[in-house]
C-alpha cells in the first residue's frame, strides 16, 4: 500500500457483529422473522457514513487463530464455509472480493516494526466472520480485503498492540473492521429467546460505557481487564468473539468511541461501536 496520506481525516476503525452463521440469507428457524433486520440494516449502512470510500479492508474474524498473527496473502481468497448444519444454498454464497498481497505486505512490515512477529497463509479463504457480514457491506465485493488472524492466548492487551501497530493503515485509506459479537454464549442464546437477559444487558450497558469513555487510556484498561465486567463470563464463556473490538480499540489511538449500533437478539443485548 502507498504510504502517502489520502485524507487529514483517518479512517474509521469498526466493530461490527456478523450475527449467526449465514443469518442475513435464510429464513430463522425459530424466533421472530425479522429478529436479524436490524443488525442487517445497520451492516448495509456502514459504507455510507464513512467520510469516504476506503481504498481496502482489514478484516480481523473471531473465526480465524493462529500461533501468531497471520496475514491472508492470496490475491484472489476462495470461500470457506466454517459453519454446520445449515440450508444447502448457504454453501453456494459467493464473495469474490480480490485480497491484496501489497496491503498483507504492509501489514506485516507494520507489525514487525512494532516487535510483533507474524506469519503469512497464501490459502486460506474468507471465513463466514467475513464474506456473511461483507456481503451485506460491501456486496459488489470490489474493494481488496485482507484478513489478519487473531494471536491464540487471545490476550487482550495483546490485541490492543496489534491495533496500535497498524493505526497508520487508516491515514492510507485502509478500513479495519473486527468482525465478532458482543454477546456470544451459544448455549445461553438459544434460552429463553423471549425473555430479556439481564446479565447481557449489564455487559453491554459496561461496554458502551468502556468503549465511550473520554479517556483512550482508561478506555484500554477498561478493555484489557473486560473480564472483570458485570457479566462478562456469561456472555463470553471464551473470550475470541470479543478480541476483534481490542484491535479496532488499538488501532482508534485517541479517538472516541461510539455506538452506531444496539438491538436484542433473543434477548440478548448486542451492539456495533466505532472509533473515529
Amino acid at each position: 500500500m502507498a504510504t502517502d496520506n489520502s485524507s487529514t481525516t483517518p479512517m474509521p476503525t469498526i466493530f461490527i457483529p456478523h450475527g449467526g452463521g449465514p443469518c442475513f440469507f435464510m429464513e430463522p428457524p425459530f424466533g421472530p422473522k425479522d429478529m436479524w433486520d436490524k443488525m442487517g440494516n445497520y451492516l448495509r449502512s456502514i459504507v455510507a457514513s464513512l467520510p469516504r470510500r476506503p481504498k481496502a479492508v482489514l478484516a480481523v474474524s473471531a473465526h480465524w487463530e493462529c500461533p501468531r498473527p497471520t496475514v491472508m496473502t492470496s490475491p484472489a481468497p476462495s470461500m470457506l464455509f466454517d459453519y454446520y448444519g445449515f440450508p444447502e444454498h448457504t454453501y453456494r454464497l459467493e464473495y469474490p472480493a480480490p485480497g491484496s498481497p501489497e496491503l498483507a505486505a504492509r501489514v506485516q512490515q507494520l507489525l514487525a516494526d512494532a516487535g510483533i512477529t507474524s506469519d503469512s497463509d497464501n490459502e486460506r479463504g474468507f471465513d463466514h466472520g467475513v464474506f456473511v457480514p461483507f456481503l451485506l457491506m460491501l456486496p459488489d465485493a470490489d474493494i481488496p480485503v485482507v484478513q489478519l488472524s487473531l494471536q491464540r492466548g487471545l490476550d487482550p492487551k495483546q490485541h490492543l498492540l496489534i491495533g496500535k501497530a497498524l493505526a497508520s493503515l487508516r491515514d492510507e485509506d485502509v478500513l479495519i473492521v473486527g468482525s465478532g459479537l458482543s454477546y456470544h454464549n451459544l448455549r445461553h442464546f438459544f434460552a429463553d429467546i423471549y425473555q430479556m437477559d439481564p446479565a447481557a444487558q449489564a455487559f453491554d450497558n459496561w461496554l458502551n460505557d468502556t468503549v465511550c469513555h473520554p479517556n483512550p487510556i482508561e478506555r484500554n484498561q477498561r478493555l484489557i481487564n473486560w473480564s472483570s465486567a458485570p457479566g462478562s463470563r456469561s456472555c463470553h464463556p471464551r473470550e475470541e468473539h470479543l478480541l476483534p473490538l481490542m484491535v479496532a480499540a488499538g488501532a482508534a489511538d485517541a479517538d472516541p468511541g461510539s455506538r452506531p449500533y444496539n438491538d436484542h437478539v433473543m434477548g440478548k443485548a448486542v451492539s456495533g461501536f466505532q472509533f473515529g
